[in-house]
């Protein structure tokens, strides 16, 4: 049986987007309550009826979230430029290796706003 598994995780974090033109509000320094949400996809394991445990998501991310959460994102390697886009491609990058079932990354920076990575 095929299925999809999404997990969602929330993370505080300051950032500037300094390729924006002068003037450009989201050039100043601000913050977000970020939302991301994980999904994988893939065969269940036809002895545990699951695709993976949500635990593993969860702990997959964990070393991730640690590197984000109440952090000016600006300053982590790969991060300069923390646009929603270079977000989910940075997690997306992290993650793949120990989540091989990865299928999309979506970053929310408001509730209203949202950025969908599916790899290369």
């Amino acid at each position: 049986m095929k299925v999809e598994l999404r997990k969602k995780f929330r993370f505080e974090a300051a950032h500037r987007l300094p390729k924006m033109p002068e003037g450009h509000k989201c050039r100043r320094l601000h913050g977000h309550s970020f939302s991301v949400e994980i999904a994988v996809e893939g065969e269940c394991d036809p002895d545990l009826d699951i695709l993976i445990d949500y635990a593993d998501i969860s702990l997959a991310f964990k070393p991730i979230l640690e590197i984000l959460d109440h952090n000016y994102l600006n300053e982590i390697e790969g991060l300069e430029n923390p646009t929603s886009e270079n977000i989910a491609a940075w997690i997306w990058q992290k993650l793949k290796p120990v989540l091989p079932h990865l299928k999309e990354i979506i970053i929310e920076e408001t509730c209203t706003s949202r950025c969908v990575y599916r790899g290369e």
